[in-house]
C-alpha cells in the first residue's frame, strides 16, 4: 500500500493527533492503547508516521488496566492496536476472542520463541528477570543460585520486590506455569515472610542501592536506564542473572496485537509490521528503553547481556494466567 502524504505532513499529522485526541484518530488514523514505555511507543509512532503518513493517537496506561478495559469494551472498543509490557495482558485479551490474526508477513519477522502459536499477537520487545543486589553487602558466592532460594529462612528480611506491579506478577505467572500451583503457593507464602514490599521496580532498585535491603527481584532495564543517566540510583548495584532455565531467568515478552473490532485494520496491521520490522527494532537498539529487540536479525543495545546467553526457561506466553496469579498472591497476603 502506498501513501500519498509526505514525510513532513506525516510528522505534523502525528503531532496534531496527539493533541486533538481520539475524535480525529477515529476519522483518520489509528488509536493505540499503550501499556509500554511512553517514550518508546512515542518513538515508534513518530517513526511509523514519518514513513507512512498514517496518524497515530497514543493512549497511555497499564497492562492490567488496559487489558481489562478492552475486555469490558468488547467490540465497541475504539482501540486499533494494543501494546503491553508483559504477555499476561495479551493472553487475557486473546482468551476473550478480541484479537484479529496478525498478518503472516509480520509474524515472519519475529522468531517463534517470541510469539504465541495462535498468531493472534506478536512479540515487540522483551525484558529479563534479574536479582539486583548491593555489591557492598553481597559477594558473588553469596547470591541465590535460584529465585526459589529466596523462600529459604536465611533470606528473611534481605530481599525486596514490587508485588502490586504487572512486572512482578508476570514473573509469578511464569513460576506458576513452570512449577505448578502448589509450589507457587508455597513460594509466595515464604515470600510474604521473607521479603520487603516496595511500590515500583525503580523504588526496589533505589532501596538496594541505598543499602536498605541486600537485593531485589526486578527487570534488567531499570539498572541500565539509570546507568545511562546519572547512575545515582544504581552505583552500588550489580545484576545477577539466574540462567539455567530457572524461573528467575524468565524473559517476559512485550506484545502487540490488532483488535478484531478495529475500524482501520490495514493501518493497524501496518503499524504492527513496522514496529516488529527494521525501523521499530532499531529504536530498541539505539533508544533509551534498554529493552531487548526480538525481531529476526535485530540487534539489542550492546550494553545488554545477549538474549541467547540468558538461558531463559521455555514459557508458553498464551497460558500465563494473571487472574490465577493475583488470586494466589492475594491468598498469600501479598496483594
Amino acid at each position: 500500500m502506498k501513501y500519498a502524504l509526505s514525510t513532513l505532513v506525516g510528522a505534523t499529522a502525528l503531532a496534531i493527533s496527539l493533541i486533538a485526541g481520539p475524535a480525529m484518530a477515529e476519522d483518520d488514523g489509528i488509536i493505540v492503547y499503550n501499556a509500554q514505555h511512553e517514550n518508546l511507543t512515542k518513538a515508534w509512532a513518530e517513526g511509523f508516521t514519518k514513513e507512512t503518513g498514517i496518524k497515530v493517537t497514543v493512549r497511555n496506561g497499564g497492562d492490567s488496566d488496559f487489558s481489562n478495559q478492552i475486555v469490558a469494551e468488547g467490540a465497541a472498543s475504539p482501540a486499533d492496536v494494543f501494546l503491553t509490557e508483559n504477555s499476561p495482558a495479551m493472553a487475557l485479551v486473546e482468551s476473550a476472542g478480541l484479537f484479529a490474526p496478525v498478518d503472516a508477513d509480520t509474524l515472519a519477522q519475529v522468531p517463534s520463541d517470541y510469539q504465541p502459536a495462535s498468531g493472534k499477537w506478536v512479540g515487540v520487545a522483551a525484558r529479563s528477570t534479574v536479582f539486583a543486589y548491593n555489591k557492598t553487602k553481597l559477594t558473588v558466592d553469596q547470591l541465590p543460585k535460584s529465585m526459589l532460594d529466596l523462600a529459604d529462612p536465611s533470606w528473611k528480611g534481605r530481599w525486596a520486590a514490587s508485588p502490586s506491579g504487572a512486572d512482578f506478577q508476570a514473573i509469578v505467572s511464569a513460576l506458576l506455569q513452570l512449577k505448578g500451583e502448589a509450589a507457587t503457593a508455597d513460594w509466595l507464602k515464604a515470600m510474604k515472610t521473607n521479603f520487603t514490599a516496595y511500590k515500583g521496580n525503580s523504588t526496589v532498585m533505589k532501596a538496594v542501592n541505598a543499602g536498605e535491603i541486600e537485593g531485589g527481584v526486578i527487570y534488567h532495564y531499570y539498572y541500565f536506564g539509570d546507568q545511562a543517566k546519572t547512575g545515582e540510583n544504581s552505583k552500588n548495584v550489580e545484576l545477577h542473572y539466574f540462567k539455567n532455565q530457572d524461573p528467575g531467568a524468565f524473559v517476559s515478552i512485550s506484545g502487540g496485537g490488532v483488535l478484531a473490532s478495529s475500524k482501520h485494520p490495514k493501518e493497524a496491521q501496518a503499524f504492527l509490521k513496522w514496529v516488529t520490522g527494521k525501523g521499530g527494532q532499531e529504536i530498541l537498539k539505539t533508544g533509551d528503553s534498554f529493552e531487548y529487540a526480538v525481531g529476526k536479525g535485530a540487534e539489542s543495545n550492546p550494553k545488554l547481556v545477549p538474549l541467547a546467553d540468558l538461558q531463559a526457561p521455555k514459557v508458553d506466553a498464551t497460558t500465563l494466567n494473571s487472574k490465577k496469579v493475583t488470586d494466589l498472591m492475594t491468598a498469600a497476603g501479598l496483594l
